[in-house]
């Protein structure tokens, strides 16, 4: 019996006449841009991220410059009379801006043709994320699977260290990156397609006009494909929001394939923190006769917070599995390179069911791509005796051939010598040079943030989370009680800050972090004779690249003394504000609008009605990133005086917090006691004591709920 199951695991079950499976981005790169250069009618793009830098091709040596993604669409568009491109990429928060292209509507939408339609999608709950991975071409051929078409993507199933070809587009090299995803031809691709043109519709409010499909099916040259005319599946998630209910198919259908499993399962995801799944691991480990299993992840994630976070986790749920692991079927390995320091990212999201069936797509094993963010699989599934399980098997072989650095057919000797997975893998592993080296499950973690953070929902969340419930810690219920003691809540908090401050003490940065070094640094500036105006001037670049401004003003505590401190941080604000106010301007409104989103519009409006004392206000929440109130102040109605006043009233008390808090934090650090941990702990009650009030006081709340 199939394992996909319409309106169950699967969202509909449809023909594809070609499938292929694209290992590495370099394949997915090549075939996705032969694919559109094919294109007649449509090309539709969905995208967790986009980057119009990026070269599709590259060779020789160099990025081949000419096939830019932006500039490839638009030499295409005019080239190709009835061709429209749809792009929807999802709204992101400022919180990202610095790993992203800046201002991509800019790059995809204005200055591009005017048959290229660029929208951002922010029709998700807040905190989740439109994170489906498509492609459709002409209706006919399309892509899925856990590549976007953005940066530091690409690259070969050689994962060599130094590639001169993986690149950033500002040139700058990225370590090796392992990804995977599905080609599709039939009515597969004509089903995703609607998928693509449903979420559009959904997110703009404008419905597609699809016109008659072109006579050829643009399958890409040089891409042989695996399977022919086979029925697969596809499965989604997408949360709760706006009347509509949840969808939960790539969460069954992966729950369904561990219980379904014989002989063995084999994962790649980049995260590994569903409860559910790790559940279904859990009983299947737990029988007495099962399958292998091997999960493949990166060594750790991309930076400290995910580190702090996803990781910390992800130790939890492994500790969990090896618990209940008691006839020892559970492997867990990270890909290893040469270079001890290096490991190959993984960011695929795979999974193989003996040679039954195949999940390839967007979605993690994480609570958030179960239950929370939006995602598309497709579900290859075998029957008896075709050739569909051969090329199941092939696939998983090819994945264990690129990270064990062995030829394929090396692969298949040793299975057919080994029988079992596990067993096959530990006698083709070597102990250096490209390998599956055991991953550690107690690594170090900058901060353990499931252990700071018991409710781990709020860390990979399963459903929609009001802002309310990051408050609830503070705040009161509706019969006036406190939920936790308040001292407990603060102390919850104040933890949080000493954790911080502990991973910095003990870390490089205590080494830079001296009064000696920064005493010289301040010397340094200050010797300048337009130091002032250096000061002004990081302030106004910050403004721009959207750097935190209380990142800003922290430096500048730390780096001069107090009274110093407070006159060039509040200046730097204040400069930095009316900049980016003449910007917001020149902009106008309904930029603006677009850049920031219309969650935000709710602040001019603010703004507008009540001046001094909302800016003021507003100053001291953070309801929005510092520049983009400045953008949306100078595209408002809002007069400058009243601005820049407000500006200076609301930074104030927040940059003498701050200052004197940093000044404590950094002595803390350096010299550490009851004292001055005391004295450092009192301000930061201060600072969030305060933050509540004026939260309370904007939303007129009092309290409330």
């Amino acid at each position: 019996m199939t394992l996909l199951k319409e309106n169950d695991n699967c969202w509909c079950l449809a023909h594809a006449q070609k499938a292929a499976f694209l290992i590495d981005g370099a394949a997915y790169f090549s075939a996705v841009a032969d694919a559109m250069e094919q294109a007649k009618k449509t090309i539709f793009i969905a995208a967790w991220d986009i980057d119009s830098r990026i070269a599709l091709l590259r060779g020789n040596g160099i990025p081949d410059d000419q096939t830019d993604l932006g500039a490839f669409l638009n030499d295409k568009v005019k080239r190709t009379p009835e061709l429209h491109v749809y792009i929807l990429n999802w709204d992101f928060p400022m919180l990202y801006v610095r790993e992203r292209e800046w201002l991509p509507i800019l790059k995809l939408g204005w200055k591009t043709h005017g048959r290229i339609f660029y929208h951002q999608d922010d029709q998700h709950p807040v905190g989740a994320s439109q994170h489906q991975k498509l492609v459709v071409i002409d209706n006919q051929v399309a892509f899925c699977g856990g590549l976007d078409l953005t940066n530091s993507r690409w690259d070969t199933p050689e994962h060599r260290l130094h590639d001169p070809l993986r690149t950033t587009p500002e040139g700058e090299p990225y370590p090796p990156f392992h990804d995977i995803q599905m080609a599709v031809q039939g009515e597969a691709a004509e089903k995703l397609g609607q998928l693509f043109t449903d979420r559009w519709q959904w997110a703009t409010g404008y419905s597609i006009a699809l016109p008659k499909t072109a006579s050829a099916p643009p399958w890409p040259e040089n891409l042989p494909p695996d399977l022919l005319d086979i029925q697969m599946g596809i499965s989604r998630t997408l949360p709760a929001y706006k009347g509509r209910d949840p969808v939960l198919e790539v969460e069954t259908l992966y729950t369904d394939g561990i219980k379904a499993a014989e002989k063995a399962i084999y994962i790649e995801t980049q995260y590994l923190t569903s409860a559910k799944i790790a559940g279904a691991l859990e009983d299947s480990l737990s029988q007495e006769q099962g399958p292998d299993i091997c999960i493949v992840l990166p060594r750790e994630s991309s930076g400290w917070l995910e580190q702090s976070t996803m990781d910390s986790i992800r130790a939890r749920v492994l500790k969990q599995l090896s618990a209940a692991d008691d006839h020892h079927r559970l492997q867990v390995f990270y890909p290893a390179l040469d270079d001890e320091k290096t490991a190959l990212y993984v960011h695929a999201k795979l999974m193989i069911v003996d040679d039954r069936l195949a999940l390839i797509g967007s979605a993690n094993v994480s609570n958030r791509s179960m239950r929370f963010d939006s995602e598309c699989v497709l579900a290859v599934a075998a029957k008896e005796d075709d050739s569909v399980g051969q090329a199941i098997l092939s696939l998983r072989n090819r994945l264990l051939a690129e990270h064990l650095d062995k030829p394929v057919d090396g692969v298949v000797k040793a299975f057919a010598r080994q029988g079992a997975m596990n067993q096959t893998i530990a006698s083709l592993s070597e102990s250096s040079g490209r390998r599956l080296q055991k991953l550690s499950f107690d690594q170090a973690l900058p901060v353990d943030g499931a252990a700071i953070v018991r409710d781990h929902e709020l860390l990979d969340p399963e459903t929609p989370i009001a802002f309310d419930r990051m408050m609830d810690r503070f705040a009161r219920n509706e019969q006036g009680t406190s939920r936790v003691p308040q001292v407990m809540k603060l102390a919850g908090v104040l933890l949080i800050l000493l954790s911080l401050a502990a991973a910095w003490r003990w870390s490089p940065l205590a080494e830079w972090a001296t009064r000696e070094n920064l005493a010289a640094w301040a010397e340094k500036i200050q010797d300048q004779p337009l130091s002032f105006l250096i000061v002004l001037g990081v302030y106004v670049a910050g403004g721009f690249l959207m750097v935190p401004v209380t990142l800003l003003v922290g430096v500048t505590a730390m780096v001069f003394d107090p009274v110093m401190g407070v006159l060039y941080a509040l200046s730097g604000c204040l400069v930095s504000a009316l900049t980016t106010f003449w910007a917001g301007a020149g902009l106008g409104k309904q930029m603006v609008r677009k850049v920031a989103g219309k969650k935000l519009n709710h602040i001019s409006r603010q703004m507008a009605r009540q001046g001094i004392l909302t800016v003021a206000l507003i100053r001291n929440i953070p309801v929005a990133p510092f520049s983009l109130v400045n953008l949306i102040a100078g595209a408002s109605h809002i007069r400058l005086k009243d601005y820049l006043l407000g500006t200076a009233a609301g930074m104030l008390p927040g940059i003498l917090v701050i200052t004197i808090f940093a000044d404590r934090l950094l002595h803390t650090i350096q010299h550490p006691g009851w004292v001055n941990g005391l004295i450092a702990a009192a301000l930061a009650v201060v600072m969030i004591a305060g933050n509540i009030w004026v939260t309370k006081r904007l939303s007129g709340k009092g309290g409330k709920k």
